[in-house]
C-alpha cells in the first residue's frame, strides 16, 4: 500500500526522467519511465477504489486496469498504448506520446 502522496512523488520523478530521456533522444527510456509513472497512478486508483493491486509492476497494473468493467474505453485504450510492445525497430506501432498518456491517465483516474 502506498503511503499518502508517495504515488505523486513517484509519478513526478518518473515523468521528469521520461522528459530528460526524450531530450537525449532515448525514446525507449522515456517509454519505460512514462509507463512507471502511469503505474503509480493506477496503484493509487486501485487503493482509492478498494481494488486488489496485483503488485507494483506498472505493466501488471495497467493490464488489470484494462480488464475492469467500470473503466471507460478511453482509459482502457490509453492503458493499452502504455503496454504495447515495440516493433523489432524499437518503435511503437502507433505514434502515441506515452508521457502525455501518463499525464492524461492521472487526470482521468485521480482528477489531478
Amino acid at each position: 500500500m502506498m503511503k499518502q502522496n508517495q504515488w505523486q512523488r513517484i509519478f513526478e520523478a518518473e515523468i521528469q526522467q521520461a522528459e530528460e530521456a526524450r531530450r537525449k533522444n532515448n525514446e525507449g527510456m522515456a517509454r519505460v519511465c512514462a509507463r512507471r509513472a502511469a503505474g503509480a497512478v493506477v496503484g493509487e486508483y486501485f487503493l482509492r477504489n478498494n481494488l486488489p493491486d496485483p503488485n507494483e509492476s506498472a505493466y501488471d497494473r495497467l493490464r488489470l486496469l484494462r480488464s475492469l468493467p467500470d473503466v471507460s474505453t478511453a482509459v482502457k485504450d490509453a492503458s493499452g498504448r502504455l503496454t504495447e510492445r515495440v516493433t523489432p525497430e524499437h518503435k511503437l506501432p502507433n505514434d502515441a506520446d506515452l508521457i502525455a498518456e501518463a499525464r492524461w491517465l492521472k487526470e482521468q483516474l485521480l482528477g489531478q
